[in-house]
């Protein structure tokens, strides 16, 4: 219900969306959600279960958030964003953006922001597009790093320059890198270590699978990639057959999936290091009939119907929501001049909550409003 209201309220043009204030009653709906985001189950034997799933959803995504007690310089602010490609991950982070602006609005303080991506992954545009945003008058320009070998010297270059850089969302420059701070997820590594560890285990540590990475040079999909390559190294019984890059693609992903069960039909797993592969090997898999146990991240609402059905095994939830409200709270006190200390870190970490099929009913409701 609330990715869906938020994007029938949208205003795209080109894949550019300009940020002022969204005219949406979200205190009304956020209150709706989370009033029912615990699901009650009248049979006793199943109540400590229910109990449990309630706590990994609630978890997952926290729509509870205040602006903290900071109180900013100015009273307008204009940021530029761009992250790595126009999917729905990305509109998730762009909620809690958009729940910060109204509660700075409700202050006094005017937030406008451009978000800006492409249709397809790529370090070039990325590149172009922070070349664009040098032109403009803005106040703090953020990054959702598209390849990090290629776009964190970019982002040296411009702070040499006197731009006020960060990085958020799921992908940060490198370590070395001169950015301000970064908002977003410290710990793909150990997500794609821990959802390969939860395979693993189903699979009791023996058979062949298979890895569906994501977009080339991205730090997040390449960090679970190798989270999950050296889990797998652990247990002499496991084996990798099949390493693809799908670019962030539903399509490439299941085509690849297809692939992959063409060359190893008695493929044992499939690990998925981003929100698009997930449906995409589902998908392969369900047509082909195939037993493969998929594990991937995110909260893809087909993805969740696929989790409910136990086609997915497990998904790595993101708390996209946290990361966009505190992406915007992080620039306007950098834009103020700022430096990581007391007032924010330099790396904001937010959670990821693995989710099993016993979750999935509650997250689509609490994030569709879909009751199964």
């Amino acid at each position: 219900m609330i990715l869906d209201n938020w994007i029938l309220n949208k205003e795209i043009t080109n894949n550019k969306i300009k940020k002022t204030f969204l005219v949406i009653t979200a205190a009304a709906v956020l209150i709706c959600l989370l009033g029912g985001c615990t699901i009650k189950n009248e049979m006793q034997p199943m109540q400590e279960e229910s109990n449990k799933s309630s706590s990994s959803v609630r978890s997952a995504v926290d729509f509870e958030h205040e602006l903290d007690n900071y109180a900013p310089k100015k009273s307008n602010y204009n940021f530029y964003f761009t992250y790595k490609i126009v999917h729905p991950w990305w509109d998730a982070v762009a909620l809690g953006m958009e729940e910060a602006q109204r509660q700075y609005l409700d202050k006094g303080i005017t937030v406008t922001y451009e978000y800006l991506a492409p249709d397809a992954a790529s370090a070039d545009d990325q590149l172009e597009r922070l070349a664009q945003a040098k032109q403009g008058n803005y106040d703090v320009i953020g990054v959702d790093v598209a390849d990090e070998d290629i776009i964190s010297s970019a982002l040296d270059k411009m702070v040499d320059e006197g731009y006020k850089i960060m990085t958020f969302s799921s992908s940060d420059a490198s370590e070395d890198c001169k950015r301000i701070a970064y908002v977003g997820n410290t710990h793909n590594y150990e997500d794609g270590a821990d959802l390969t560890e939860a395979l693993c285990k189903k699979l009791d540590y023996k058979g062949q699978v298979a890895i569906l990475v994501g977009s080339k040079g991205a730090p997040c999909h390449e960090d679970r990639a190798q989270g999950a390559k050296d889990t797998i190294a652990k247990y002499s019984e496991m084996n990798i057959v099949a390493v693809e890059y799908d670019m962030d693609s539903i399509q490439n992903a299941y085509k690849l999936t297809l692939d992959i069960l063409k060359d190893h039909p008695d493929l044992d797993g499939i690990i998925c290091c981003n929100m698009s592969n997930p449906v995409g090997a589902a998908r392969a898999i369900t047509e082909k009939g195939s037993d493969a146990v998929i594990v991937g991240m995110d909260h893809d609402k087909e993805a969740l119907r696929y989790l409910n059905d136990g086609v997915i095994y497990c998904l790595g939830v993101q708390d996209c929501y946290s990361i966009g409200f505190d992406t915007i709270q992080v620039a306007v006190k950098i834009a103020d001049g700022n430096l990581p200390g007391e007032l924010f870190p330099e790396k904001t970490n937010e959670i990821t909550t693995i989710i099993y099929q016993e979750d999935a009913a509650s997250i689509l409701k609490l994030l569709y409003g879909e009751i199964l």
